[in-house]
């Protein structure tokens, strides 16, 4: 069982710039690769970015390309979502996810979910 621990969301203007963590307890097969969704209201959740720990692969959607960056610190289990130049559509709440791979969270195959964190970003 992998526990993952979210921090930093919050309200921001847009243009400006969050940075997410996210700690797992513990490493596993399972959970080779970390990532993030995020979930609109009235809309389905999508994949944002993901890492796998070895830091060799990462996903993004087209969406933030070029504006976030998932990174890991492998020493405290930890991935974070550096989002810059933030705009009004990238309101949601964001969960970090775990799964196999890459691959396998850009296909929406995830194995853990944190317990989500808002993100508002004003226009």
């Amino acid at each position: 069982q992998v526990k993952l621990v979210e921090s930093g969301g919050g309200l921001v203007q847009a243009g400006g710039s969050l940075r997410l963590s996210c700690a797992a307890s513990t490493r596993t097969a399972s959970s080779g690769a970390v990532g993030w969704f995020r979930q609109a209201p009235g809309k389905e959740r999508e994949f944002v970015a993901s890492i796998n720990w070895s830091g060799s692969s990462t996903g993004y959607t087209d969406s933030v390309k070029g504006r976030f960056t998932v990174s890991r610190d492998n020493a405290i289990n930890t991935v974070y979502l550096q989002m810059n130049t933030l705009k009004p559509e990238d309101t949601a709440v964001y969960y970090c996810a775990a799964g196999k791979s890459v691959r396998a969270l850009q296909s929406a195959q995830v194995d853990y979910w944190s317990q989500g964190t808002q993100v508002t970003v004003s226009s």
